[in-house]
């Protein structure tokens, strides 16, 4: 069984490497931004306070972001691992993971601000479906429009220069911290996350010493 945390800057691709990595080695991808968008778009009570939070561009609340993962986490269909990504986002979070979790590796993506303003409010969001695009590399093949539904793309309520801004300041003075904390307990790799997908995927796999896998998926 293998278990790992994918960190980084918002925009750093945590989502489509945890994805790949998950799926090369069959393992379960906990997406904590996608579990709150879902409440988000399905217009639960937990989503209409996410959403609140998220338009301003701040990190929901520690608790709230807990008692997700460990509800999710609870359901114990990870039977070869997991790949979490968005958590833990703090200290408290970080030792309570650390406590309860044998963690195999810690992947932090590495990513300068310029190319995290320039990546963030490039992603679009189809309105209908939830698929996400990115206007840099993932293109709709009608402009504005979603490649599955035909629904209409906008950009996320939180991907604006005022919230970006004020998740930057989030990131550096809670989360940043705790990969020190991470390297006192855990085996961190750190990886520059600006090349294409597929090469950052093959530098994390050669830094926590896994198959490289095989092209264009990467499976394992």
């Amino acid at each position: 069984m293998r278990k790992y945390v994918i960190m980084g800057v918002q925009g750093s691709g945590k989502g489509t490497q945890g994805a790949l990595l998950a799926g090369g080695l069959d393992l379960v991808h906990i997406a904590v931004g996608d579990m709150l968008r879902w409440h988000v778009q399905n217009h639960t009570k937990l989503g209409a306070q996410v959403r609140r939070t998220m338009s301003t561009g701040e990190l929901v609340d520690d608790d709230l972001v807990e008692s997700v993962v460990r509800e999710r986490l609870a359901q114990h269909d990870w039977n070869y691992g997991f790949v979490i990504d968005g958590f833990p986002r703090n200290r408290r979070q970080a030792e309570f993971f650390c406590e309860s979790y044998d963690i195999d590796g810690v992947i932090h993506l590495d990513l300068p601000d310029t190319e995290v303003r320039r990546r963030v409010l490039a992603r679009r969001l189809c309105a209908r479906c939830g698929m996400d695009y990115n206007l840099i590399a993932h293109r709709p093949r009608v402009a504005d429009r979603c490649d599955v539904c035909g629904g209409a793309l906008v950009s996320r309520e939180d991907d604006t220069e005022l919230a970006l801004a004020a998740r930057l300041r989030d990131y550096y003075a809670k989360t940043d911290p705790v990969l020190e904390l991470f390297r006192v307990k855990e085996y961190v790799v750190t990886v520059d996350a600006r090349p294409d997908k597929v090469t950052v995927q093959r530098a994390i796999r050669a830094g926590l010493g896994l198959p490289a896998g095989a092209d264009p998926e990467l499976g394992g």
